[in-house]
């Protein structure tokens, strides 16, 4: 079964839909045992940081999330959260991945919206992608370029397009929104 983290962050039905168009079953939940138990987790997120992660520790899912054992997939917000420290209200995250999340410094152009190429792939969650092939962003803050670092993307500056660490997967991207080869990266995941 795969878990998709229920938090009021936003999206999630969106990546439930993807998998249904997989075939996956999954379920939105915020229930400990269920995201314990469950084969994959999918953390998700839209939203501002400091709020959502309120709504997180108010429910101990911050702690919960930061334990898990089995695949974790963090996508957009849930990326930036699993980070040490976000310039979006001077947010603590869970420091999953030891590095920042900071804001993109030309405001007439933020925020970042629209279809990317990533470079550098190092994850199998790239497997049978190319670095041709591009991703669905929307994001106004980007996580630093750091050893977790598994692809680049460039806007205004190179940032992490994805990130992994142990059984911690993540992309600033949105794979339920980026076609083929968004699923193509979902199917990597669950095969993980």
């Amino acid at each position: 079964m795969i878990a998709i983290i229920k938090y009021n962050g936003g999206n999630v039905n969106s990546v439930q839909n993807a998998l249904n168009r997989l075939g996956e079953k999954s379920i939105i939940t915020d229930d400990f045992e269920l995201i314990q138990n469950a084969d994959k987790v999918i953390f998700p997120g839209v939203g501002e940081a400091s709020s959502t992660m309120k709504l997180l520790k108010q429910k101990d899912l911050d702690q919960l999330i930061s334990k898990l054992t089995q695949p974790v997939l963090g996508i957009c917000l849930g990326m930036q959260l699993m980070c040490r420290n976000n310039e979006e209200g001077n947010t603590v995250g869970m420091g999953i991945f030891d590095i920042n999340v900071k804001k993109f410094p030309k405001e007439n152009i933020v925020p970042h919206m629209g279809w990317n190429i990533v470079s550098e792939l190092k994850s199998s969650l790239f497997s049978d992608i190319s670095e041709e092939n591009d991703f669905y962003f929307v994001h106004s803050y980007y996580c630093e370029l750091s050893d977790f670092t598994t692809s680049v993307c460039d806007y205004i500056l190179p940032f992490s397009a994805s990130l992994q660490k142990d059984n911690f997967f993540a992309t600033q991207f949105h794979p339920e929104k980026s076609g083929k080869f968004g699923n193509q990266l979902l199917k990597n995941f669950l095969k993980i």
